[in-house]
């Protein structure tokens, strides 16, 4: 999930460096960089949760359960959130087929299917920790 969002990310900062809107980049629209940003701060944060999980993991955390639950939750957000921006930032082609911003937003809602929703596993992290 981590990847796709990355992906999503990478593919929309290079589309707003290229595309053109009222004889400008759209890239040097302010409020564009704006939820760029966002979107990186989002992915340094799954990325580094990430990296935490995976050091519980080889150390044999007693609370691995929680902790892959919360990772797969916060992961999952930033995934869901990054391919709606993707889109969006696209415009029309976004949406289109041909172009894979729409990939990456199935992508990321078949995850939620199968991994869980961000809810669900809000509520499993409850179950887990006795909440």
């Amino acid at each position: 999930m981590l990847g796709s969002a990355w992906a999503a990310f990478d593919m929309t900062v290079e589309y707003m460096k290229l595309r053109e809107q009222f004889g400008q980049l759209i890239g040097s629209f302010q409020s564009l960089q704006h939820r760029a940003a966002e979107m990186y701060v989002d992915l340094e944060l799954s990325r580094s949760v990430v990296d935490a999980a995976l050091i519980s993991c080889a150390s044999n955390d007693a609370d691995l359960a929680a902790i892959a639950c919360k990772t797969k939750m916060l992961v999952g957000e930033t995934l869901h959130r990054v391919s709606n921006e993707a889109v969006q930032l696209h415009g029309g082609i976004g949406m289109t087929d041909e172009h894979d911003a729409g990939l990456y937003l199935k992508r990321a809602r078949v995850s939620e299917q199968l991994y869980g929703s961000a809810s669900f596993l809000g509520d499993q992290f409850a179950s887990l920790r006795s909440f």
